[in-house]
């Protein structure tokens, strides 16, 4: 026979922050996503835990049962968009072709991760360097332009892009141009195949030499 029990029912305020300890569910992966909107959309270092518990409807302290502090929640976050863009680079690293197919295949594939991971890569644009974390991230993001920097020279040597524009100057451009999605981009309006489309054209048909010697 099933026993009856003899737990009183919360009432009024009680019931309140039962239910609010109790929803919504979170597992690390959809916590950070709310939690890295609430630092693009204040900052980071203006957002307390306070603010996160409120956006997410839970207690502070539920929030130390997924990450132990805000900067572990930034962290996180950040790797998330570095690391899908160290893949990117070392896809262009590997691949074979012209001088032209690795670089839309950089171009391409740096859009796409921008787009997928677009929360995460404007937090890492946002960056100020004001702690160990910020300056880690900003170190791994100036390596990868460093590297570009190193593709434009080496292609130069090589006859595949033109001479008269600095490595340097195409390397921010290049960036520049795939980093403002962070601010217009919109799945509703925009196509991400056609706006690569648009990238590659402005970029390869504006700095490749059309009868360069390619690799």
């Amino acid at each position: 026979m099933r026993k009856e029990s003899t737990m009183t029912p919360p009432v009024g305020q009680d019931r309140e922050q039962a239910a609010r300890r109790g929803r919504p569910g979170y597992d690390q992966e959809s916590l950070l996503m709310v939690c890295v909107g609430v630092f693009n959309e204040h900052g980071f270092d203006a957002t307390s835990m306070g603010m996160l518990a409120d956006a997410l409807g839970i207690t502070k302290s539920a929030i130390y049962h997924h990450v132990k502090s805000k900067d572990e929640l930034l962290s996180l976050s950040l790797d998330r968009a570095l690391s899908r863009l160290d893949r990117v680079m070392e896809q262009a690293r590997q691949a074979e072709g012209t001088t032209r197919e690795r670089f839309e295949l950089l171009v391409r594939g740096t859009i796409r991760a921008v787009i997928e991971e677009k929360p995460h890569v404007t937090l890492l644009l946002r960056l100020r360097g004001n702690s160990p974390v910020e300056l880690e991230a900003m170190n791994r993001r100036r390596a990868m332009t460093r590297e570009l920097e190193a593709r434009f020279e080496h292609a130069q040597r090589e006859g595949g892009v033109r001479t008269d524009l600095s490595p340097r100057h195409l390397t921010r451009f290049s960036f520049g141009l795939i980093n403002s999605l962070v601010e217009w981009y919109r799945p509703e309006r925009d196509d991400p195949d056609q706006v690569a489309d648009a990238a590659v054209a402005m970029l390869c048909d504006g700095i490749l030499l059309p009868n360069g010697n390619d690799e």
